[in-house]
């Protein structure tokens, strides 16, 4: 007898092929349906946008987007502080990108010198 032919037997010693389904499990039929959740108007959920106010003004980015963290002070991980610092900053810059692009989505980016409204 091969070993494969041996590995085969000790995997079906324990598995009876007429073996009833436990309780809970079902026998092969068919499977209850879900239900379908009703559709929601998306102007119903989240209101009319139509009824939103006007922003008052444009959003400018700032030269330096770290400042308010720097004036925190130094990370608190002791041996780790320049590392730490290296890749928060890079965290926040890349914030600082991704809220430019979603203000520019929105056209809330000042794109010229007229405030958004005028």
């Amino acid at each position: 007898m091969s070993q494969s032919q041996s590995r085969r037997r000790n995997r079906s010693r324990g598995k009876s092929q007429n073996s009833a389904p436990k309780q809970g499990e079902q026998q092969g039929g068919p499977r209850p349906r879900k239900k379908s959740e009703p559709k929601i108007d998306p102007v119903e959920f989240w209101g009319d946008p139509e009824l939103l106010p006007e922003p008052i003004a444009a959003i400018e980015p700032v030269p330096d987007v770290k400042v308010v963290v720097r004036s925190l002070g130094r990370v608190p991980l002791t041996g780790q502080e320049t590392a730490a610092e290296h890749w928060f900053s890079l965290v926040y810059e890349r914030a600082a990108v991704l809220a430019g692009a979603l203000a520019a989505a929105g056209k809330l980016d000042k794109a010229d010198d007229q405030p958004i409204g005028e």
